[in-house]
This record gives structure tokens, sequence and C-alpha cells, in this order.
């Protein structure tokens, strides 16, 4: 991407769309984060659980988003592999709260980063440890460590500490994401 492209990027002049994979466990907090990223009029007030996928726009000061909201039961997790090559960045999302459910998130994520469409591409991967206002979810430092990100070395990955319910945490995430995008995705 030449200077005036980033330039005029930088300067909001020109939006370039980023294909986002929103990744994670069933009842997570995907979809919900994805509402609260979306512009206050366009938010939906109920969430329901997402059955296969659903596709979601929205844009930020620079960046314009397709979001791939996959559904994180059992028996669609499969069908996340047919999106990967369409997918410029992951965001990959964590109940903080669900110990239990820890190993299969590490399982999940460990077998998404080493699939053949992903492996090899330096995609950006934003976690959001979710549901920090529950009182048993564990830090993000925590996650982090459960989820040995610490031996991810070939892809830029950033976590944030999240209640999606209220917002927080997700404006970091975004501006991460942002800020990736013109150093890996263009």
């Amino acid at each position: 991407m030449g200077l005036f492209d980033k330039l005029a990027g930088w300067l909001g002049l020109k939006k370039k769309e980023v294909h986002v994979l929103c990744l994670g466990l069933d009842n997570s907090g995907k979809t919900t984060i994805i509402n609260k990223l979306k512009p206050s009029n366009a938010q939906t007030q109920d969430i329901v659980p997402t059955i296969g996928f659903s596709i979601e726009k929205f844009k930020t000061s620079s960046l314009s988003f397709t979001v791939f909201d996959m559904s994180g039961q059992g028996r669609y997790r499969n069908l996340w592999e047919h999106y990967y090559k369409e997918g410029q960045a992951i965001i990959f999302v964590i109940d903080s709260s669900d110990k239990l459910r820890m190993v299969v998130a590490k399982e999940e994520l460990d077998t998404l980063l080493n699939h053949p469409d992903i492996k090899h591409r330096r995609l950006p991967v934003l976690f959001f440890a979710n549901k920090m206002d529950l009182r048993d979810a564990i830090s993000s430092v925590k996650v982090s460590q459960l989820l040995s990100l610490e031996n991810i070395k070939d892809k830029p990955w950033h976590i944030c500490a999240s209640d999606a319910l209220k917002g927080e945490g997700l404006q970091e995430g975004v501006d991460w994401l942002q800020g990736m995008s013109y150093t890996v995705l263009f």
C-alpha cells in the first residue's frame, strides 16, 4: 500500500474493508460483542444464540468490517474452516468464567491456528476474555496462560478483558485491530 493510501486511511478519507472471523465456544459472547460494536441505531435488543453463522457489517473511523459470526456449538465448529480463506483477522472470544471449558477453548484455538488456511498466514488475532463482570471470571492474564498464548509467535495477537453487555474492553480491541490493519492486513 502506498504512502498516499496510508495517509488517506489515517485521515479517514478511504475506508478499507476487512473480513473478520469471530470465533469461540458457544455462549462466550460473540454475538453480543459484535452487536455492541455496531452503531447504536443498528444494535439488536434481543440476542439469541447463533445457529450456523451470521454476517454483520459495521464501520469504524477508517475500517469497514465484515464479521462472520460463527456458531460455537460443537456440531457447527467444523464449519468454521470453510471461512478461513476469506478471513483477514480473527476475533476469538473466551468466556472467562467458564473454567471447565477452558481446555475445550484451547483445543479449538490450537486446531484453528494449525489449520493449513491459517497456519502460514500472519493474521492478527484479537482475544476477548469476556464476561469479566461475573464473579467466577478469571483475569485476562490467567486466560492467556491457560490458552498458552505466549506460544503464538507467528501472528500478532492481543488479549482484552471485556464485558460485552456493558461494552467494556471492546473499543481497546477494535483500536488494536485498526492498528494492525495498516501493519499486517494491507
